[in-house]
Protein backbone atom coordinates (compact mmCIF):
# COMPACT_ATOMS: atom_id res chain seq x y z
CA UNK A 1 0.00 0.00 0.00
CA UNK A 2 2.98 1.97 0.62
CA UNK A 3 4.13 1.90 -2.68
CA UNK A 4 0.94 2.54 -4.04
CA UNK A 5 0.59 5.72 -2.12
CA UNK A 6 4.01 7.26 -2.70
CA UNK A 7 3.13 6.15 -7.13
CA UNK A 8 0.15 8.46 -6.47
CA UNK A 9 1.98 11.30 -4.48
CA UNK A 10 4.48 10.95 -7.89
CA UNK A 11 1.33 11.20 -10.31
CA UNK A 12 0.26 14.56 -8.09
CA UNK A 13 3.42 16.22 -8.14
CA UNK A 14 3.00 15.60 -11.55
CA UNK A 15 0.43 17.21 -12.57
CA UNK A 16 -0.12 19.88 -9.75
CA UNK A 17 3.70 24.72 -8.50
CA UNK A 18 5.04 26.82 -6.30
CA UNK A 19 4.63 30.84 -7.00
CA UNK A 20 6.64 33.53 -5.38
CA UNK A 21 5.64 32.86 -1.88
CA UNK A 22 6.93 32.45 1.58
CA UNK A 23 6.53 29.41 2.60
CA UNK A 24 6.69 28.26 6.44
CA UNK A 25 10.67 27.31 6.47
CA UNK A 26 12.46 30.41 7.54
CA UNK A 27 15.43 31.66 5.37
CA UNK A 28 18.69 30.92 7.24
CA UNK A 29 20.43 33.84 8.84
CA UNK A 30 22.25 35.75 6.73
CA UNK A 31 21.17 33.91 3.31
CA UNK A 32 19.66 35.26 1.02
CA UNK A 33 17.11 34.11 -2.48
CA UNK A 34 16.10 36.50 -5.05
CA UNK A 35 13.97 35.11 -8.79
CA UNK A 36 12.36 37.24 -11.45
CA UNK A 37 9.51 35.76 -13.02
CA UNK A 38 7.21 36.43 -16.02
CA UNK A 39 3.91 34.55 -16.82
CA UNK A 40 1.76 35.80 -19.19
CA UNK A 41 -1.51 34.21 -21.63
CA UNK A 42 -2.62 33.78 -25.22
CA UNK A 43 -4.52 37.04 -24.61
CA UNK A 44 -1.09 39.21 -24.11
CA UNK A 45 -2.10 39.45 -20.10
CA UNK A 46 1.32 39.22 -18.40
CA UNK A 47 2.81 39.74 -14.49
CA UNK A 48 6.63 40.35 -14.42
CA UNK A 49 7.92 39.63 -10.46
CA UNK A 50 11.12 40.33 -8.70
CA UNK A 51 11.16 38.45 -5.60
CA UNK A 52 13.18 38.51 -2.49
CA UNK A 53 14.10 37.13 0.72
CA UNK A 54 16.58 37.43 3.24
CA UNK A 55 17.22 35.89 6.65
CA UNK A 56 17.17 38.00 9.66
CA UNK A 57 17.86 35.59 12.72
CA UNK A 58 16.80 32.17 12.89
CA UNK A 59 13.28 32.50 13.14
CA UNK A 60 12.94 35.59 11.07
CA UNK A 61 12.70 36.43 7.53
CA UNK A 62 12.00 39.83 5.57
CA UNK A 63 10.89 39.52 2.01
CA UNK A 64 9.48 41.64 -0.99
CA UNK A 65 8.20 41.55 -4.07
CA UNK A 66 8.31 43.94 -6.94
CA UNK A 67 5.38 43.60 -9.65
CA UNK A 68 4.17 44.75 -13.18
CA UNK A 69 1.03 43.66 -14.93
CA UNK A 70 0.13 43.99 -18.72
CA UNK A 71 -2.96 46.27 -17.04
CA UNK A 72 -0.69 48.95 -16.29
CA UNK A 73 -0.16 48.33 -12.64
CA UNK A 74 2.71 48.23 -10.33
CA UNK A 75 2.60 46.39 -6.98
CA UNK A 76 5.60 46.71 -3.82
CA UNK A 77 5.42 44.53 -1.17
CA UNK A 78 7.48 44.06 1.94
CA UNK A 79 6.75 41.41 4.91
CA UNK A 80 8.44 39.87 7.72
CA UNK A 81 7.48 36.30 8.85
CA UNK A 82 7.41 35.19 12.00
CA UNK A 83 8.44 30.85 12.94
CA UNK A 84 5.63 30.03 15.18
CA UNK A 85 7.66 27.16 16.12
CA UNK A 86 11.25 26.48 17.30
CA UNK A 87 12.56 24.19 14.49
CA UNK A 88 12.38 21.06 16.67
CA UNK A 89 9.23 18.35 15.47
CA UNK A 90 8.22 17.79 12.25
CA UNK A 91 5.89 20.73 11.56
CA UNK A 92 6.54 24.26 10.46
CA UNK A 93 4.33 27.07 11.51
CA UNK A 94 4.51 30.73 10.49
CA UNK A 95 2.85 34.28 10.42
CA UNK A 96 3.29 36.79 8.23
CA UNK A 97 2.67 40.66 8.21
CA UNK A 98 3.06 42.59 5.17
CA UNK A 99 2.67 46.12 3.55
CA UNK A 100 3.09 48.14 0.37
CA UNK A 101 1.48 50.12 -2.50
CA UNK A 102 -0.07 49.29 -5.52
CA UNK A 103 0.44 51.88 -8.56
CA UNK A 104 -2.43 52.03 -11.65
CA UNK A 105 -2.97 55.05 -13.83
CA UNK A 106 -1.40 57.48 -11.44
CA UNK A 107 -3.60 56.42 -8.40
CA UNK A 108 -1.25 55.52 -5.60
CA UNK A 109 -2.85 53.17 -2.62
CA UNK A 110 -1.60 51.67 0.35
CA UNK A 111 -2.04 47.43 0.49
CA UNK A 112 -1.58 45.28 3.60
CA UNK A 113 -1.49 41.18 3.77
CA UNK A 114 -1.60 38.75 6.63
CA UNK A 115 -0.43 34.75 6.16
CA UNK A 116 0.03 32.16 8.20
CA UNK A 117 1.61 28.64 6.88
CA UNK A 118 2.20 24.93 7.68
CA UNK A 119 4.40 22.38 6.64
CA UNK A 120 6.16 19.46 6.64
CA UNK A 121 8.61 17.36 5.23
CA UNK A 122 8.28 13.99 3.26
CA UNK A 123 10.38 12.15 5.95
CA UNK A 124 7.60 13.25 8.78
CA UNK A 125 4.68 11.89 6.35
CA UNK A 126 3.14 8.97 6.81
CA UNK A 127 3.18 6.59 3.60
CA UNK A 128 5.58 9.09 1.73
CA UNK A 129 8.52 9.00 3.42
CA UNK A 130 10.29 6.19 1.26
CA UNK A 131 10.28 8.48 -1.75
CA UNK A 132 13.41 8.92 -3.34
CA UNK A 133 14.73 12.11 -3.43
CA UNK A 134 12.53 13.53 -0.54
CA UNK A 135 9.63 16.42 -0.84
CA UNK A 136 7.38 18.83 1.33
CA UNK A 137 3.83 19.82 1.32
CA UNK A 138 2.48 23.10 2.98
CA UNK A 139 -0.07 24.99 3.54
CA UNK A 140 -0.84 28.97 3.20
CA UNK A 141 -3.86 31.37 4.06
CA UNK A 142 -3.70 34.41 3.36
CA UNK A 143 -5.54 38.03 3.51
CA UNK A 144 -5.17 40.96 1.35
CA UNK A 145 -6.28 44.24 1.39
CA UNK A 146 -5.85 47.23 -0.70
CA UNK A 147 -7.31 50.76 -1.22
CA UNK A 148 -10.79 51.49 -3.64
CA UNK A 149 -9.61 52.86 -6.56
CA UNK A 150 -11.81 55.91 -7.96
CA UNK A 151 -12.60 54.33 -11.49
CA UNK A 152 -14.64 51.65 -10.87
CA UNK A 153 -16.55 52.22 -13.70
CA UNK A 154 -13.38 49.86 -15.95
CA UNK A 155 -13.58 47.82 -13.14
CA UNK A 156 -16.68 47.21 -13.77
CA UNK A 157 -16.62 47.08 -17.58
CA UNK A 158 -13.86 43.82 -16.94
CA UNK A 159 -16.03 41.70 -14.69
CA UNK A 160 -18.78 42.33 -17.42
CA UNK A 161 -16.33 41.20 -20.07
CA UNK A 162 -15.21 38.43 -18.00
CA UNK A 163 -11.60 39.78 -19.01
CA UNK A 164 -8.79 37.37 -18.04
CA UNK A 165 -6.74 40.71 -17.56
CA UNK A 166 -8.60 41.34 -14.23
CA UNK A 167 -7.18 38.49 -12.51
CA UNK A 168 -3.77 40.14 -13.22
CA UNK A 169 -5.34 43.27 -11.17
CA UNK A 170 -5.40 43.42 -7.37
CA UNK A 171 -8.65 43.48 -6.22
CA UNK A 172 -9.66 45.70 -3.08
CA UNK A 173 -9.98 42.48 -1.26
CA UNK A 174 -8.98 39.16 -1.45
CA UNK A 175 -8.88 35.43 0.63
CA UNK A 176 -6.30 32.85 -1.13
CA UNK A 177 -5.31 29.70 0.06
CA UNK A 178 -2.58 27.63 -1.78
CA UNK A 179 -1.92 23.54 -1.25
CA UNK A 180 1.62 23.22 -2.54
CA UNK A 181 3.46 19.74 -2.97
CA UNK A 182 7.01 19.40 -4.07
CA UNK A 183 9.66 16.81 -4.86
CA UNK A 184 13.34 16.33 -5.58
CA UNK A 185 13.29 13.78 -8.48
CA UNK A 186 16.61 14.11 -8.87
CA UNK A 187 19.34 16.13 -7.48
CA UNK A 188 19.46 18.95 -10.24
CA UNK A 189 15.73 18.63 -10.88
CA UNK A 190 12.47 19.64 -8.17
CA UNK A 191 9.07 19.62 -8.70
CA UNK A 192 6.80 22.29 -7.47
CA UNK A 193 2.82 21.74 -7.58
CA UNK A 194 0.32 23.93 -6.21
CA UNK A 195 -3.86 24.39 -5.97
CA UNK A 196 -4.34 27.87 -6.02
CA UNK A 197 -8.00 28.85 -4.49
CA UNK A 198 -8.78 32.58 -4.26
CA UNK A 199 -11.86 34.44 -2.93
CA UNK A 200 -12.37 38.08 -4.47
CA UNK A 201 -14.25 41.32 -4.39
CA UNK A 202 -14.77 41.44 -8.13
CA UNK A 203 -15.34 38.19 -9.43
CA UNK A 204 -16.02 35.72 -7.10
CA UNK A 205 -14.08 32.57 -6.33
CA UNK A 206 -11.42 31.22 -8.94
CA UNK A 207 -9.33 27.97 -8.44
CA UNK A 208 -5.99 27.53 -10.29
CA UNK A 209 -3.78 24.68 -10.81
CA UNK A 210 0.40 25.23 -11.36
CA UNK A 211 2.45 22.92 -12.60
CA UNK A 212 6.45 24.02 -12.58
CA UNK A 213 10.17 22.33 -12.58
CA UNK A 214 13.38 23.56 -11.71
CA UNK A 215 16.44 23.12 -12.78
CA UNK A 216 19.41 23.14 -10.98
CA UNK A 217 22.51 24.82 -13.11
CA UNK A 218 26.20 25.11 -12.08
CA UNK A 219 26.91 27.47 -9.22
CA UNK A 220 23.52 29.27 -7.41
CA UNK A 221 21.42 29.68 -10.10
CA UNK A 222 18.32 27.51 -10.97
CA UNK A 223 15.81 28.05 -13.77
CA UNK A 224 11.81 27.62 -13.72
CA UNK A 225 9.15 26.92 -16.11
CA UNK A 226 5.57 25.70 -16.07
CA UNK A 227 1.97 26.01 -16.59
CA UNK A 228 -1.00 27.65 -14.72
CA UNK A 229 -4.22 26.32 -15.73
CA UNK A 230 -7.50 28.03 -14.51
CA UNK A 231 -10.15 25.58 -12.97
CA UNK A 232 -12.64 27.50 -12.19
CA UNK A 233 -13.37 31.61 -12.50
CA UNK A 234 -11.29 34.04 -15.10
CA UNK A 235 -8.22 33.78 -17.18
CA UNK A 236 -6.71 31.40 -19.71
CA UNK A 237 -3.82 29.08 -19.14
CA UNK A 238 -0.54 30.90 -18.93
CA UNK A 239 3.20 30.36 -19.40
CA UNK A 240 5.83 30.60 -16.41
CA UNK A 241 9.25 31.00 -16.93
CA UNK A 242 11.61 32.15 -14.36
CA UNK A 243 15.11 32.01 -12.84
CA UNK A 244 16.44 31.63 -9.19
CA UNK A 245 20.03 32.50 -7.27
CA UNK A 246 20.58 31.81 -3.83
CA UNK A 247 22.97 33.09 -2.21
Amino acid sequence: MARAFGCLALLLSLLSAGGAAANPWPRAEGKGFVSLSAEGDRDGNSYVALYGEYGLGARDTLGAELGRSSGRETSLMFWWQRALDDGQGPDRLALSLGTGLLARDGEYLPMLQIAAGWGRGFDALPLVEHIPGGGWLSAEARLSVAGAMKDQAELHDLVASDAGLLSYLTPETSAKAELTLGWHATESLMLINQFRFEERDDTGFASKLSISAVHDLPGPVSLEAGLVAPLSGTGETALKIGTWLEF
